[in-house]
């Protein structure tokens, strides 16, 4: 599941374009605050996830003290599941399964912060504009506009709580300058927080099957992406063991697990992930298309690729059409 938040400093100057080296740092001040101050509240609220016509509703609760950050993720749509985080720990309650997952060091950004490594150079692809005041979930928050300077990626329009800098609204804005996908609370406390509320919500849990999830980071493959949309640069590259579900039947010849490479590539602002894994049948040939995330997929020899980005199908195609694998 992606995550998706900003904050921006609270009582920040105009974020004006860069018309100078001045300008072009205090932008840059405000990304990096961008990255790091929601991660020092404590919050809990309710937010809404559109996408195209689906609409998914969670529940975070973030609670950060000396021991670090601790953060409570209830998806209340569809099929009931919880990612509970514990600094770069996050394990995924699924009570159908009765199984947890998993991950130690996790290095990719979680809630609500969005920004990669390469932000200082955002004001190179993006427009920045101070917009209107507005309200979102009962608090007055200040908007601001990213607008794109090409057509690799989309536009942004975000509201931010005027006191703490907590993102409240985000909206992903198309070449229409329609919103085709946003996130937005409708419910939020911040302050302090019942840590008791970070507690897995099911009972029983020593009676689950425990899945811990290998990741091997700062690989390098030897697959490359030789041509990126301008600005997208690789933030990271990793391996994971994908375990293999239980048989449904004893009779049934268990699936065997596999590994699955993946680089992500971000401008600072959006993020494009290639997926690698060895072919297997079934599988068909495509691109799907939701809101602002595209999904493409194909055979390459004995592989199977997979291009995940929000960000218009033109970038997605780019990427997926320059794949290769050169020997290490």
């Amino acid at each position: 599941m992606l995550f998706i938040g900003l904050g921006f400093l609270a009582n920040a100057t105009s974020a004006a374009t860069p018309n100078n080296v001045d300008e072009k740092l205090e932008v840059q001040g405000l990304i990096r605050m961008i990255q790091s101050s929601p991660q020092k509240l404590n919050y809990s609220g309710i937010f809404v996830y559109q996408q195209a016509n689906q609409i998914r509703t969670s529940k975070i609760t973030h609670h950060v003290d000396s021991s670090g950050e601790l953060e409570k993720l209830e998806i209340l749509d569809g099929n009931s599941r919880e990612y509970i985080r514990r600094n770069d720990e996050v394990s995924c309650y699924l009570p159908d399964s009765k199984t947890i997952q998993v991950e130690k060091n996790v290095t990719q950004e979680v809630f609500p912060a969005l920004l990669a490594q390469n932000a200082p150079q955002l004001p190179e692809f993006y427009t920045f504009k101070k917009g209107e005041l507005s309200r979102v979930a009962g608090l007055e928050c200040q908007t601001y506009i990213l607008a794109p300077k090409d057509g690799s990626r989309y536009g942004y329009r975000l509201c931010t709580e005027k006191q703490s800098g907590l993102l409240l609204r985000a909206q992903t804005i198309n070449s229409h300058d329609d919103v085709i996908e946003q996130i937005a609370f409708t419910q939020l406390k911040l302050g302090d927080v019942d840590k008791s509320k970070l507690k897995p919500s099911f009972q029983n849990l020593s009676q689950w099957r425990v899945e811990n999830q290998t990741i091997q980071s700062n690989i390098v493959s030897g697959w490359i992406v030789k041509s990126l949309p301008a600005g997208f640069m690789k933030t990271k590259e990793m391996k994971r063991v994908i375990a293999a579900p239980p048989s449904a039947s004893p009779n049934k010849k268990p699936a065997s697990s596999h590994q699955v490479t993946q680089m992500i590539f971000s401008d600072g602002m959006a993020a494009i992930s290639v997926f690698i894994e060895p072919d297997m049948e079934h599988r068909t040939e495509g691109s799907l298309q939701q809101g602002a995330m595209t999904i493409m997929t194909k055979r390459q020899g004995e592989y199977w690729l997979t291009v995940v980005g929000e960000v218009p199908v033109n970038a997605i195609r780019q990427v997926m059409n320059s794949i290769e694998f050169k020997s290490k």
